[in-house]
């Protein structure tokens, strides 16, 4: 075992402060990585305030997560120490179901162990994430970084990048095909770059008339302010494909209407309380509404490989640990372009 700090909460109504951990000590297949910086996903809010319901406490949040490796076990063969490496949103699974067999470890029949608040399997014991000073993982859950991507800016990549491009991919978005996405943030704002590398034409759906030029800046080729009835009506049944990264409570339906014959909206973000479908609209032109969960290992790093011939990165603004309070109070009033990223050397300054 090693010492560790990081920043965890002790209960819900708690805010994340300093805290003392070991992790352990390398196992055969094991990479240590240096943690560098950890992006701050609306998931780590949710958690660390308990809402759903299944947090273990102490909670140490963070699964997007870059570095570079500063020790190997004896087995490891695709890093090497000084190398550049990052970590998502899971450290294992079961690898013996079918999901993890066909690459699909994050649809494991028993469950993959999240890099935070998940189980150890050959221990027990929780797991703590990124908001942290080093990470112990096996390597075949460690990801490479294309080297001409900046640190900061990629880590995000691990979890809002992945979570975009797997649904993507998987309904084979490209040239010549029309795709919506349903809001700009910090997942929005990562699929409107995706989809405009893969070629497709990119509409941005937003309620916000003030995200119009970022939209485009972006990569969008047009922009649709969703509140204007006249606006979504020009667009009916014109989609192939619409990939919706809202996690506030909205009309699904609207968004279904726009879909042509046997096209699919998927659904990315995820609001407290259930989307009711119209099923007849489902019915009347064989439309399909979908759901997708961040992607396997291989896939996410066909992701960052992608990300690096193409040149995409996070939008982010840095942010010091200690600030990480401050951050969710921003996030949760959608004060941010488009995603915070923690400094780990503040940690030095927390100690």
């Amino acid at each position: 075992m090693f010492a560790c700090t990081g920043y965890a909460a002790d209960a819900a109504d708690k805010p994340l402060s300093p805290f003392s951990f070991e992790r352990r000590d390398l196992r055969p297949k094991d990479v240590k990585i240096e943690i560098a910086f950890c992006g701050v996903c609306h998931s780590d809010l949710h958690q660390v305030r308990n809402e759903w319901k299944n947090t273990v406490y102490p909670c140490l949040p963070g699964h997007e997560i870059v570095g570079k490796v500063v020790a190997v076990g004896p087995e490891v063969t695709r890093f090497r120490v000084g190398q550049n490496a990052a970590v998502g949103c899971m450290v294992d699974s079961c690898r013996s179901c079918a999901s993890c067999k066909e690459g699909l470890e994050q649809y494991c029949e028993n469950m993959f162990v999240a890099t935070y608040n998940g189980t150890d399997k050959q221990t027990g014991e929780n797991t703590f994430g990124g908001y942290s000073d080093a990470i112990v993982c096996d390597e075949d859950f460690v990801l490479s970084l294309p080297e001409n991507l900046d640190l900061a800016a990629a880590a995000p990549l691990l979890c809002a990048g992945i979570t975009t491009y797997s649904p993507l991919r998987r309904w084979k978005v490209g040239a010549g095909q029309k795709v919506g996405v349903v809001g700009l943030g910090g997942l929005g704002h990562m699929a409107v770059k995706l989809a405009h590398a893969m070629g497709a034409h990119v509409v941005l759906f937003t309620t916000s008339p003030s995200k119009v030029d970022d939209a485009r800046k972006l990569g969008a080729d047009d922009v649709v302010i969703s509140k204007d009835k006249d606006q979504m009506a020009a667009h009916a049944s014109s989609f192939d494909f619409i990939l919706d990264c809202v996690a506030a409570q909205h009309d699904i339906n609207e968004y279904i209407a726009l879909l042509k014959r046997d096209a699919t909206l998927c659904q990315v973000g995820a609001p407290e309380d259930p989307l009711a479908v119209a099923v007849f609209s489902l019915i009347f032109s064989r439309r399909n509404f979908a759901g997708s969960l961040i992607g396997g290992i291989a896939e996410t790093q066909e992701m960052l490989d992608f990300c690096g011939k193409h040149g995409i990165t996070s939008d982010i603004e840095i942010i010091p640990i200690q600030d990480i309070e401050k951050a969710y109070a921003r996030m949760l009033k959608s004060d941010v372009k488009y995603r915070f990223v923690i400094d780990m050397k503040s940690l030095k300054q927390a100690a």
